[in-house]
């Protein structure tokens, strides 16, 4: 769960992702799910990101987060694995660590018991806004008020409803490396690179999960398709050729460090050059410490076509009887609950929670 640090103040993402990390901590501890507290590590890897330290030290005083500049003693007694370019370092100390899939199903679960019908594996095939219908999975249907948050898919769903129509996805993959435990390296932190803020990513950093694995991740590159996890997944070759258009674009232009970005990921598309990367952080670290792991994800970023910049904040655009969410990259996981009290309160009208997607008797 990140803390909210990185946000710039007035953002969605800073507004709501300190409370929602709060909430789900206590969502957790509530229904003792699992829930571990490492704090997390922020370090500079070049000397010229010490000046970030400050900068995010600003941030995080405006957004109530609990930080502590960490000299070169202090860091290398808590973390002697650890490299910082300056010796310093960034304690986040409330950062902490949950199990994704053991909060879905406990949310599923209670969903189901208040009588919500979860439905999976379908398609929205079908929009008729002015009536309020729609077809999914072959199936009609009617909604009062209709909440569009399809991920990697949200776009094109608010498009079937006449929304969002200067936006389309440009999706990048995040690969994982899981580190060998006889490595002989032990972290008790998360540890993260003082990230470049200029690009919506980052960079490699550590994870320990809640069974006490740890990763190193992720990569960041392109994936040719909204569902393309592996290898050939997912694409097809007009969404390829969709995607290809758009980074060609994207590298031409040159906005927010892309050439950068493209130039230092593709030298972490191999092991090797991962492992040089990752080194940064862990100077100890050799090449067979890396675990070959399933761990992936797709960021489903946004990209806005009129202006052809990246979207960096969370988005979401109010339609006919319905409301989109149209960018709920990282942290939207960690800022749920306040992510949804938020677009309750400022986008969906009260009479609509009355209306919510009914199937069509």
């Amino acid at each position: 769960m990140h803390s909210g640090i990185y946000y710039p103040p007035g953002s969605l993402k800073a507004r709501v992702c300190a409370q929602g990390a709060r909430e789900l901590a206590q969502y957790c501890e509530e229904r003792q799910l699992p829930l571990h507290r490492p704090g997390k590590l922020l370090v500079p890897v070049r000397a010229q990101d010490a000046s970030q330290l400050g900068l995010l030290e600003s941030r995080a005083a405006a957004h109530g987060i609990a930080v502590q500049r960490i000299d070169r003693d202090t860091l290398g007694r808590m973390e002697p694995d650890v490299r910082s370019a300056t010796g310093e370092a960034l304690l986040v100390p409330n950062t902490a660590v949950v199990s994704p899939s053991a909060v879905l199903d406990a949310v599923s679960r209670e969903c189901q018991d208040a009588s919500v019908d979860i439905r999976c594996g379908g398609r929205l095939e079908r929009v008729e806004p002015t009536c309020q219908r729609l077809t999914w999975a072959g199936v009609g249907l009617s909604y009062g008020h209709a909440i569009n948050c399809a991920g990697a898919h949200a776009d094109t769903v608010a498009h079937h409803f006449g929304a969002g129509r200067r936006y389309t996805l440009l999706p990048f993959r995040g690969a994982y490396w899981r580190l060998d435990p006889h490595s002989g390296i032990r972290l008790r932190h998360l540890i993260y690179p003082v990230p470049d803020l200029r690009v919506p990513f980052l960079g490699v950093h550590t994870t320990t999960s809640v069974t006490g694995d740890v990763y190193l991740g992720p990569t960041a590159t392109p994936a040719f398709g909204r569902e393309n996890y592996r290898g050939l997944q997912g694409i097809t070759l007009t969404e390829a050729g969709r995607i290809a258009a758009l980074l060609a674009s994207q590298l031409i232009v040159g906005r927010d460090g892309f050439r950068r970005l493209a130039w230092q990921e593709s030298a972490r598309i191999s092991k090797r050059g991962f492992g040089v990367a990752a080194r940064a952080l862990l100077p100890g670290l050799r090449i067979e410490h890396l675990l070959a792991t399933d761990k992936v994800g797709i960021r489903a970023q946004l990209l806005d076509r009129t202006t052809g910049r990246l979207v960096m904040d969370f988005l979401v655009e109010r339609g006919h009887s319905a409301t989109h969410v149209l960018n709920a990259i990282s942290p939207a996981f960690t800022s749920a609950f306040a992510l949804a009290r938020h677009l309750i309160d400022g986008y969906i009208e009260q009479r609509s929670l009355n209306e919510m997607v009914e199937l069509e008797r």
